[in-house]
This record gives C-alpha cells, structure tokens and sequence, in this order.
C-alpha cells in the first residue's frame, strides 16, 4: 500500500511539472511576441503602477512578491490519505514559488522596455522639434532639383557643342590655309587683352561703383575717467591753434617792440614787390622744419608769448559723488557756453545775409558791388596789393590804437560796429516780445484811462492800486496799503519754497509759492491755500541778517537759496529752490540797504 502510494504521488507531481513547464514556455513565447511585433501599448501595465528602473539594473534588485497560498488551497494539496500527501503538496508549493518569482522577473522586465520606449519616444520628439527635419528634407529637395536641372542644362550645351564641333570641321579642311592669317591675328588680340588686364585690370576694379555702407558707431557709455581723459585730449589738441591765435595778438598788441616791427617791415615789403604768397609758404615749411627738430629732441622755442607750463593733476582712479556730480556740471557748462558761441555767431552770420537789419546788409551790399566792378576794371596786381597794403596796416596798426581807445573803436571801427550792432535770434525774439507787450500796454492804458479811471488819480496810484497776483489785488493779499507794490524787476515774482526750521509740522516747515519785494516789504505768497494767514510778510527794516544760502550741503556750487534773519524767529527763514537766486538777493539786499540808510539818515 505504501508502494502504491508513492506511485500515485510521483504521477501527480509529473503532471504538475508538466503543466507548470508549459505555462511557462507560453509565457516567454508572448515575451517574444511583444519584443519583436510590437504590440499596442494598451494591451500592456500600466507604466503608473511599474517600478521606476532601466535596463542597466539586475533583474535580482528587483522586489519580488511572493503570491500567498490560502488555506483553501493548502487543504486541497492535502491528502487525507497520509504524510506522504503532505510532503508532495509541501514540493508543489516550492515549485510554485520558484516559477513565479520567474513571472515575476519577466514582469519586471517588460515593464523596464515600456519605460525605456516611453521615454526615447519622449527623446525623438523633442529631437525632432530641435532640428525641423520637415524643413531640412524639402531643402534638400530643392536642392536636388536644382542640381538636376543644372545636369540637365550641362548635358544639352555639352550636346549641342559636340553638334556644332563635327559641322565646322567639315568645311574648314579645305579652307585651313585661308583662315591661318585669321587665327594668329585672333591669338595676337588675346595676348593683348591678357597683357592689358594684367598690367591695368587692378586700377580698373577701383572705379567699381558700388553701394555705400551704412556703419553704425556703437557710442560709449557715460564714465567719469573717460570724460576726464576726453577733456585733456582736447586741451591738448587745441593748444598749437590757441598758440598761435596769442602769437598773432601778440604781434597785433605789439607786445613785442622789436619782433612786431620787423614783421610789420617784412610784410609790407612783400606785399609791394608781390611776394606776400612765397613768405606765407616759406614761413610754413620753416615752421614744419621747427618741428621736425623738435620731434627729433631738439630744445627750440620760437614763440613771441612765453608758454607757461600748466601743472598737469595726476587722474584719480576713484571719485565720489560729489566730485562726479561737479565735473559732469564743469563740463557741461563749458559745452554750454562753447555752443552758446558757436551759435551767436552762425546767427548773427545769417542776419547778416537775410536782411533782418536792412542798415547793416546794406553797407554789404555797397561794399560787394564797388569790390565787383574794381576786379572788372582794375588789374588783379593793383586788387592784391591794395587789399595786402590795408591787410597790414589794419593788423599792425589801426587795431592797436583802437584796442587801446575804446571809445575811438567804438565810432569808427567799422568792422567792430557792424559785428556788435548784429542781432542774434534770442535778441530779435526779446524785441519782438517787448514792441508786442509795449502795444498792449498802449492800448490797455488807452482803453482803461478812457472808460473806469475816475479823475484827480495819477498814474502810479492808478497802476499800483490795479496791480494783482493770481489770487486776487495786491494789497489786499497781504493787506498792505494800496501804494505797496512789486518793484519792476520782479513784477511776476520769482518761485521758491519757504522753509521754517522754527516750525516742526511738515506741512508748516515747507511752503511753495512766490516771492515778491517792494519798497518797503518782502512777500511771499503760499500756492497752497487761498487764505492770508499762510502768507508771510517780512517788513525790510527789520531784517537783521540777509545772506545767499546753501540748503543741502552735499551738492557742489553756492546753492540756490536766500537766507533772512528777523528778531521774530530763532532760526533765519530760508527761500530755496530759486532758480533766480542771485538776481533776486541783489534786488532784495539792494532794496534793504535803501531803506536801512534811508531810515538812519531820517534818524539823525
């Protein structure tokens, strides 16, 4: 019975072995199927639920689960018939295990291949998102139809060649003799033409006209070291023209007796032998022949006015703020006045030519056409010499004594007169604005005189009981009396800020508004508020201290404000922010020292 037992137990577990081989083999024949034929990705995991892995990893890292038999099943694989149902349901187990722990390595497995497809499909998108080959293939299609076309136009000129080449040499066998004169002279023309693009076809290619090139300069950006730098460059470039231009004053001031005479007698004699010309030219390759020497190490100096060496102030590698701020101001002052000239004298140029003073084009005009009918009469040796003869007596002498008589200058130099007497467009707008504001004043006086002013009243209550600000009468703004009012040079006032450092509210410390002077008063009125109280009124008599004032410390130059001292308050009050400071301090210290004598003198 235990013989037959055993028997029984080997059978089943060959039938199991059995099914469980054949499981596998059709497992890994889908593994194949997938590799190679590709199924659809639905038909697989989902790549959520795989484990984050590539295929360089071992297949032994893996975790496996191990599948968990249930009870049911441990009881089925029991035999009731002995221990030996036992042991083979305790062999089937493990063979269980160990062909799953295979499935599972094959899940495992298949999951890592849909990764790595997922993701180089990821990769040859973006792939092909970098290279556009869309528009790299249909180039290259163009390409290729462009070289077929061109080995289609080859080929027919080859052919058509190879055409022409047997026709002409069928009757030109007998007619070789006749044309060998023709060839020689035909190889003769083309060795010239060679010889002639070799020698002169380099100058020929010059005269090729071609399309100028717009260039951009970049422009620097704003530093100080390079505003520095640029400004001693141009010092020094300017020095030999500023040199010379004082050798030629020198020479005119006869700041040298001996040297302005013998160049006065030097010049006269050539102008009246009709050697002015050769001298300019042979002073100027002796001034070239100086400097050669100088440039080769040599020590000369030929110069009338003594050149005094400026000491030279090493850079500094770094500036603050205030220094940069002060050299950015420097320079733009001095660009400021430098065009300012350039352009007063561009203008009074083109008043000149445009009649806007038709006294002075006239004087021009007369000058021109005696100047035109002399040079078509008179011989051009007589022109010359005339025009050298004043030329030299105007340099050397008329100048001196008019630069040491001005008043003599001033009525008879007519070059000086006709050049001062010039307007410039600024000047001829102040003109017209003055004539216009003249006229209305006229008219309105005219008007007002005729129609509301009652009689017995002169003319100076009239205009001072009349005069308003932008907030209504004068007086009544500052409740003064009706003879109170603003000087005439500050009829519209001047804007500043009152600042009191008494008060300490900000709205109190800070005013904005207007300043205005009269005889006996200095007032300010508040911008903000309609009402008088925010208004100050400063009598000229008691002002103990008036002087100009620098409200921030920290910018460079003299400030911008005025600074007054009353008994009333502890600290000055300042007017800053004033464009017009200096004008306006000398008007009020002008004004204050008028009074403050005035009063003493009635005093004693």
């Amino acid at each position: 019975m235990r013989v037959c037992s055993d028997l029984r137990a080997g059978d089943s577990n060959r039938h199991v072995k059995v099914k469980q081989k054949s499981a596998v083999l059709n497992m890994l024949k889908k593994l194949d199927k997938i590799r190679f034929r590709g199924h659809k990705r639905d038909e697989f995991l989902d790549l959520a639920e795989s484990p984050n892995a590539s295929d360089t990893e071992c297949g032994d890292e893996i975790p496996v689960k191990i599948p968990r038999t249930s009870t049911r099943d441990n009881e089925e694989l029991r035999d009731p018939a002995g221990p030996g149902t036992i042991i083979m349901a305790s062999g089937v187990q493990d063979f269980n295990r160990t062909e799953s722990d295979r499935l599972n390595e094959i899940k495992g497995h298949l999951e890592i291949a849909l990764l790595e497809k997922h993701f180089l499909q990821e990769e040859l998108r973006k792939l092909r998102e970098e290279t556009n080959a869309e528009t790299l293939r249909q180039e290259l299609e163009k390409e290729r139809q462009r070289r077929l076309e061109l080995e289609q136009k080859v080929n027919e000129v080859l052919k058509a060649r190879t055409e022409e080449v047997p026709a002409a040499q069928q009757p030109a066998k007998p007619q070789m003799q006749a044309n060998g004169t023709d060839k020689r002279s035909h190889t003769v023309c083309s060795r010239l033409q060679k010889w002639f693009c070799d020698k002169f076809g380099e100058y020929v290619e010059d005269f090729r006209f071609q399309p100028e090139e717009n260039t951009v300069e970049t422009e620097e950006p704003l530093s100080a070291r390079r505003l520095t730098e640029n400004m001693r460059r141009l010092k020094r470039g300017a020095k030999p023209v500023t040199n010379f231009v004082k050798n030629l004053s020198a020479l005119s001031d006869w700041y040298s007796i001996y040297t302005s005479a013998i160049a006065f007698i030097i010049y006269m004699n050539a102008v009246w032998h009709g050697w002015a010309i050769p001298m300019f030219l042979f002073l100027a390759i002796l001034r070239l022949s100086l400097n050669y020497l100088i440039a080769r190490g040599w020590r000369i100096q030929w110069s009338i006015v003594p050149e005094v060496s400026e000491p030279m102030e090493p850079p500094k590698e770094d500036l603050t703020v205030s220094e940069k701020f002060q050299l950015v101001l420097d320079v733009a002052q001095k660009a400021q006045n430098l065009f300012g000239k350039m352009a007063d004298i561009l203008e009074k140029i083109k008043n000149l030519f445009m009649w806007v003073q038709p006294e002075i084009t006239q004087k021009l005009y007369i000058t021109l056409w005696a100047a035109f009918i002399a040079s078509c009469f008179l011989p051009y040796r007589i022109i010359g010499l005339a025009m050298g003869l004043y030329a030299g007596i105007k340099f050397f002498l008329i100048d001196f004594i008019f630069k040491r008589c001005p008043r003599l200058r001033a009525k008879y130099d007519t070059p000086y007169i006709i050049w001062t007497s010039l307007p410039t467009d600024p000047q001829l707008k102040e003109r017209s604005n003055a004539t216009v504001s003249r006229r209305l004043q006229t008219a309105a006086s005219r008007s007002y005189v005729g129609s509301s002013a009652p009689t017995g009243i002169s003319k100076d209550e009239d205009t001072s009981r009349f005069h308003t600000t932008k907030r209504g009468n004068f007086h009544e703004v500052f409740n003064l009396s009706e003879n109170e009012r603003p000087l005439a040079v500050c009829e519209n006032g001047w804007r500043c800020c009152l600042i009191n450092r008494d008060r300490k509210m900000p709205t109190d410390y800070i005013r904005n508004g207007v300043l205005y002077v009269t005889e006996n008063y200095l007032c300010f009125e508040s911008s903000k508020s309609g009402s008088s109280k925010r208004n100050k009124v400063i009598k000229l008599t008691d002002i103990t201290d008036i002087q100009k004032y620098k409200v921030l410390s920290v910018l460079p130059g003299s400030g911008m404000g005025i600074a007054v001292s009353t008994p009333s308050t502890q600290k000055p009050l300042v007017f800053g922010a004033m464009v017009h400071r200096d004008e306006a301090f000398e008007t009020i210290f002008n004004q204050y020292v008028k009074i403050t004598s005035a009063s003493s003198s009635s005093e004693s």
